[in-house]
């Protein structure tokens, strides 16, 4: 399994207005094909009316699955500019959608692969990129009197608390990246003299603006 990857992070739309052409790029995540093409569907039928609906979308670790759709455009001049802005930016588990209302004045194949290329890009700036990092959720129990140092010390650390449970002993969940597994049982058999019990949970992905 994958442990960071970035995407985007909500579906969102852009509109720009090129030579009396409207293109309205959308993106959305998709982490499987059948997503991607309900996303696309969905984009098809809140604009029938449209001149082209073009699509493009990146799926898999390795991006084992990528496809691209001029609908209708000049062969390669809207769905592949549109994958490469997903290629360019390292976007995993995304899918465009770049909707043209044509205006009268055509744009030329160069003019068509700017125009494609700036909708997907402004769909993406508009959605937000961030990255997912995969995380253990850590339970740490502990005896009551450790309470006080292990929370403090928990909250002014780089691990995300999750939640505390009180009963016979204090249960303390806190989010740990995979790659620092070994070296947060260390630091927590550090602090408590070895007098914590660590168990790993299960695994899951937590979400963090992209810089």
């Amino acid at each position: 399994m994958r442990e960071n990857y970035i995407t985007v992070g909500s579906s969102a739309s852009a509109e720009i207005l090129i030579n009396k052409s409207r293109f309205i790029g959308h993106a959305a995540r998709a982490e499987s094909e059948e997503e991607a093409l309900a996303f696309i569907d969905s984009v098809k039928a809140q604009h029938r009316q449209a001149t082209h609906n073009c699509s493009a979308y990146l799926i898999g670790e390795h991006d084992s699955i990528q496809k691209a759709n001029d609908d209708g455009e000049p062969s390669g001049t809207a769905g592949v500019p549109m994958l490469e802005v997903l290629k360019k930016q390292g976007l995993k588990d995304t899918v465009l959608v770049v909707t043209r209302y044509y205006g009268g004045i055509k744009l030329g194949g160069g003019g068509l692969i700017r125009a494609y290329g700036k909708s997907a890009s402004e769909a993406i700036a508009a959605s937000g990129v961030v990255e997912r990092r995969l995380h253990h959720l850590m339970k740490v129990s502990i005896d009551y009197t450790w309470l006080g140092k292990i929370e403090n010390e928990f909250r002014q650390s780089d691990y995300p608390l999750a939640g505390i449970d009180y009963s016979d002993v204090v249960v303390l969940s806190i989010h740990v990246p995979v790659e620092k597994h070994r070296q947060f049982i260390d630091w927590v058999n550090e602090l408590t003299n070895g007098q914590a019990e660590i168990e790993s949970a299960d695994t899951e992905f937590l979400e963090f603006p992209h810089a």
